[in-house]
Parts: structure tokens; C-alpha cells; sequence
């Protein structure tokens, strides 16, 4: 059975934590930093876990990965 493709785009934008769950960062953050109030570029500093349903699909995206 041939390997399964890992999406690029995930791999580029998301990670795995230890405990299997998917780290990523947050919408709205790369440009056009001055429409946006100073409380929201603040609270969105970092990055953050997905939610359960968005998870599933990132790591169906990434078959290759440690923590599946």
C-alpha cells in the first residue's frame, strides 16, 4: 500500500502537542495589524489549542505524525 500524503499546509501551520492535541496560532494576525483594536493583537499573542472537531481534521491531514 503506497504512503499517504502529508498536507503541506498543515504541516506548515499547525504541531502537535505531547498529549496529542493540535497547537496552532490565531486568525486575523499577519497584516492590517492597524484596523485591529490593541486589546485583540494583545489577547491573541501566542498560540492556542483547537477545538475538538477542528483537531480531528488537522490530524487527518498529518497521518505521519507521533501523537495520532
Amino acid at each position: 500500500m503506497p504512503k499517504m500524503k502529508t498536507k503541506s499546509s498543515a504541516k506548515k501551520r499547525f504541531r502537535m502537542t505531547a498529549s496529542g492535541r493540535v497547537r496552532g496560532s490565531f486568525a486575523f494576525k499577519q497584516h492590517n495589524l492597524r484596523k485591529r483594536s490593541k486589546k485583540m493583537k494583545r489577547q491573541n499573542r501566542g498560540t492556542r489549542m483547537l477545538g475538538k472537531a477542528d483537531s480531528r481534521i488537522i490530524k487527518s491531514y498529518m497521518p505521519y505524525n507521533r501523537s495520532n
